[in-house]
């Protein structure tokens, strides 16, 4: 973090996230609202930023100052959605660990019927940039399909492929087994899309029955078991990040 941004400090809305208090969204609607004050005095413009010794109030309680940038490993199982209101009402990665875990947000997603490692984190700057193609890290599942499998076909995702107008980067996708009408492959991307394994699996004929994610960049699922949520050490987080990327030391300070 440069002197300049660190003195500057951080928005409010992006405050309270990081405090726990709310998503940035509805953060802002608490700015709209009135109900946010920062040393005695009501603000509502969400580019205003907190430092060093602000006091910050929601609806007349103190705002603890945000933890230290953390992250999770959680190896999700199938039948949550990862997201923190579901309109259908179906059960949330973040209802199910809301009492293990402070407010958090994932990086990237996994849909309802798929499994495997999902990143967590307390920070929405981190998880956006562990999100970008840009940063080069693979994705990598293990894929169940149904059907008539066919090397050459695909052999050539490694080159992209179109489907329905929507171009998809290159994939890597072998076959690790076969049994009948249905085989095990091995696929790794670096831009994951919404659903696009399973597009791109349809394109090809297969009917994927089985979607497990078992790394992210350098951070793998391993024998981590279903349910189960583990903290990557700090020093590991540094160590795996690209440099360019700041991470905040465990004991956070704030600077003016």
């Amino acid at each position: 973090m440069s002197e300049i941004a660190a003195a500057r400090g951080d928005r409010i809305a992006k405050y309270l996230a990081r405090a726990g208090v709310a998503s940035r969204r509805d953060a802002e609607r608490l700015l709209a609202d009135g109900k946010v004050r920062l040393n005695n005095v009501t603000i509502t413009h969400p580019a205003t930023f907190v430092t060093a010794g602000d006091l910050v109030t929601v609806d007349g309680k103190l705002v603890e100052e945000p933890d230290r940038t953390r992250l999770w490993r959680y190896h999700k199982p199938e039948g949550l959605v990862t997201t923190h209101r579901d309109p259908e009402g179906r059960p949330t990665v973040f209802d199910k660990l809301r009492q293990q875990l402070p407010r958090v947000i994932s990086v990237g997603r996994l849909d309802l019927t798929s499994e495997g490692l999902l990143l967590l984190t307390n920070d929405g700057a981190l998880a956006r940039m562990l999100e970008l193609p840009a940063t080069g890290w693979i994705r990598r599942y293990r894929v169940r399909v149904h059907g008539a499998v066919d090397p050459k076909a695909l052999a050539a995702l490694a080159k992209g492929v179109t489907i329905d107008g929507v171009r998809y980067a290159p994939i890597d996708a072998g076959l690790d087994a076969k049994k009948g009408d249905n085989a095990w492959l091995t696929v790794s991307l670096r831009e994951g899309r919404n659903r696009e394994i399973r597009r791109v699996m349809a394109h090809l004929g297969l009917d994927v029955t089985r979607l497990i994610r078992i790394a992210y960049g350098p951070f793998q699922l391993g024998t981590l078991p279903r349910g189960g949520i583990e903290e990557v050490p700090t020093r590991v987080l540094r160590e795996q990040l690209p440099k360019t990327t700041p991470v905040p030391p465990a004991s956070r300070a704030r600077h003016r």
